[in-house]
């Protein structure tokens, strides 16, 4: 232990009685008190309860009970902290913290009890481990306890997207050190369920037993978790001998980024060819090194002719080699899966055939029950985001969509709204953008007419519900665009149109993006003549869909002019910055704010002349965003008429027709497939 986990605390809180002391039933455990403002009172029978839940669920995993004869938790009122404070007995919560929904916060926090203050990190390089341990552990407790209810198909979900999406990057993190340790724990707690599934959940359990048998009232360093864990795999048989946890963790957790596997079939010999390389999605690919990155990555493989989720053995191992060989699949009539339910956090590639054989299936009722929802998810984000990178055809990605006319989950259906917000960008600038909105008015119209037809009590399904209404008004669906100038118009009739925003949020950017300008001059006034006695969010909200949605450049001139050569004081720097941040998200806006830079040059170099982060602000958002060759020859042609007028921009503009290079190479393959992919689908659609 460690003089850093003593905690006191002196308050004038209560201590909260139960009226029938659950407690009283489990002599062997410490006694739980809780202690809050006596108003709280009334609202911490169920707290207690899942307290005691929790501990018993924890004792029985552990083997183990905390030696303490009391555990103290408060709920302090204001309390700063970000996250609960968690001292040896003693553990202080927000009061909200401890009211909240769920078990999952809960548990944590208790966990640190066993790891964390009874058995202490030795030093602060060893904390993730600490805190990722702490956070599986808590999923594991969830789980078992309500098959975790409350994470509603998120976890793990959403930090493993996040790190796809972080890792992928040319530089993740951008160099900020706190994002860096946070997502290392991430990482290390992925990994971690990973070895859960592919060693047997009797590793952990077992594995964490020993480990707080050996280490109790102690101090642990890193390598010696991993020492106790692969003694463990060994005795239940799950590891080769050769192999250690500490080699398999260290591969995945020193470097920066995450591998990809590609799977390419030989179909005549009923082998594969399993290659690992770096997870590279945004451009240029030229990571250093990357060639030299190797894993060790548990090959999990599921066939078409033996449909098994529940056996997730390795069948081999990328056992920090580039290659390996998968035997014995099937014929050239069933695919294969390789990594299902995310065991592993990595995507996986396929030869066209597999992904046309994966596709093919998913379109039956039968492949929608065969498949388990996660590795559904998993084949269409992968999809997209190795076809994003360039890894992949764009057909293949797009076919693998033609599913979700059967599918009404809503964890599948996200990474599709995903999907269809990055690609959308992309071809934004291009003659194929009408046809893609026509795309998704006819993938998501059956979701949204079925889910209108329905009375929806599911928080999760609601979403859903507003999601697919969301992007089918951006796509210009002619129901949603009616109903959103009916709202406005009832905004536009009122006596007092200052006095609060009376058009929904969901209707404000459909509004603004495909209605009249005088529907669009009617906001701008509203911002204007906002009311210093409202909530300031609602005028931002409303600045942000003004610069942001419009697809008529003739609008965002206007904003323009009156932001910046009439230099409007109702307008701040602030106002500017976040103008030029929205008009980076659209082709209209981009393109419009480049016009404007360009026809007005002298004025605004002079207006931003001791402004650099405004004027730095304009520059790369009016460059940065273009995606072809015409959009090219427009940045180097304002780039040679001013080269050495930029000034603290220079960089900033030479970075850009860098970036746009690099785009124009992905268009040139890439546009022309997704258009031809949309022709034959509005044709067959039609």
């Amino acid at each position: 232990m460690s003089t850093f986990t003593f905690g006191f605390v002196t308050t004038q809180l209560e201590q909260f009685q139960m009226q029938n002391d659950v407690s009283k039933n489990y002599n062997k455990i410490p006694k739980i008190n809780i202690w809050a403002s006596k108003d709280l009172h009334h609202k911490l029978e169920e707290v207690h309860k899942k307290l005691v839940t929790i501990y018993n669920h924890l004792e029985e995993y552990f083997n183990s009970s905390l030696p303490l004869k009391k555990i103290d938790v408060i709920a302090i009122p204001g309390l700063s902290l970000m996250q609960p404070a968690d001292n040896w007995g003693l553990i202080m919560f927000k009061e909200r913290e401890l009211l909240q929904p769920g078990y999952y916060h809960i548990a944590q926090e208790l966990i640190y009890q066993w790891l964390g203050s009874w058995i202490t990190p030795y030093w602060w390089d060893d904390a993730h481990v600490n805190k990722a341990l702490a956070s599986f552990l808590a999923a594991n407790i969830v789980f078992e306890i309500n098959n975790g209810r409350e994470f509603n198909g998120k976890y793990p979900m959403t930090i493993l997207y996040s790190l796809y999406y972080e890792f992928s990057k040319r530089y993740p993190h951008s160099r900020i050190t706190g994002m860096k340790q946070e997502t290392t724990s991430y990482k290390t707690e992925l990994v971690m369920r990973m070895l859960n599934y592919t060693l047997g959940d009797n590793l952990f359990r077992e594995g964490i037993r020993t480990f707080i048998l050996k280490h109790q009232y102690g101090t642990f360093r890193e390598y010696e978790l991993w020492d106790i864990l692969t003694k463990q795999a060994y005795l239940d048989n799950t590891l080769n001998l050769e192999y250690n946890i500490s080699e398999i963790v260290k591969s995945w957790i020193i470097k920066d980024r995450l591998p990809v596997v590609d799977v390419k079939r030989d179909y005549v010999d009923k082998t594969a060819l399993a290659t690992q390389k770096v997870y590279l999605r945004e451009r240029p690919h030229d990571v250093p090194e990357r060639d030299k990155m190797l894993w060790w990555i548990p090959l999990v493989v599921v066939q078409e002719n033996d449909i098994n989720f529940s056996n997730t053995t390795p069948v081999k191992w990328l056992a920090n080699t580039k290659t390996q060989i998968l035997e014995n699949l099937p014929g050239d009539d069933k695919f294969v899966i390789v990594n299902p339910e995310e065991i592993g956090p990595f995507p996986v590639n396929y030869d066209v055939k597999n992904w046309n054989l994966l596709s093919n299936f998913l379109q039956t009722s039968k492949g929608l029950s065969a498949i388990p929802t996660y590795t559904r998810a998993k084949l269409l984000h992968d999809a997209w985001n190795l076809a994003y990178a360039g890894d992949l055809n764009f057909a293949s990605a797009l076919n693998m969509t033609l599913f979700m006319k059967l599918e009404r989950n809503h964890i599948v259906w996200n990474p599709v709204f995903t999907f269809i917000d990055h690609i959308g960008r992309h071809i934004d600038n291009s003659n194929i953008q009408e046809k893609f909105q026509n795309y998704v008015i006819h993938l998501l119209t059956p979701l949204y007419l079925e889910m209108n037809e329905t009375t929806i009590t599911d928080e999760a399904m609601f979403d859903l519900k507003s999601m697919a209404e969301t992007f089918l008004c951006r796509a210009g669906y002619k129901p949603c665009v009616q109903e959103a100038r009916e709202a406005f118009k009832l905004w536009m009739d009122s006596p007092n149109p200052d006095e609060q925003i009376m058009a929904p949020n969901k209707f404000i950017c459909p509004i603004f993006k495909w209605g009249s300008m005088e529907e669009w001059q009617f906001g701008l006034h509203r911002v204007i003549n906002f009311p210093k006695s409202r909530t300031q969010s609602e005028r931002t909200y409303l600045l942000k869909n003004l610069a942001g949605c419009p697809v008529h450049s003739e609008k965002i001139a206007q904003l323009l002019n009156l932001t910046i050569i009439q230099g409007n004081s109702n307008f701040t720097e602030n106002d500017i910055f976040l103008i030029f941040n929205m008009l980076s998200s659209g082709s209209c806006g981009y393109k419009a704010l480049f016009n404007f830079l360009s026809d007005n040059w002298s004025f605004v170099r002079q207006r931003f002349e001791t402004k650099t982060n405004l004027w730095d602000s304009m520059v790369g958002s009016a460059t940065r965003m273009f995606t072809t060759e015409e959009g090219y020859q427009m940045v180097k042609k304002l780039y040679d008429q001013h080269k050495n007028e930029f000034g603290s921009a220079l960089h900033i503009i030479e970075k850009s027709m860098r970036n746009i290079k690099e785009e124009v190479k992905w268009s040139d393959i890439n546009l022309p497939v997704i258009e031809k992919w949309l022709t034959d689908y509005l044709a067959t659609s039609e």
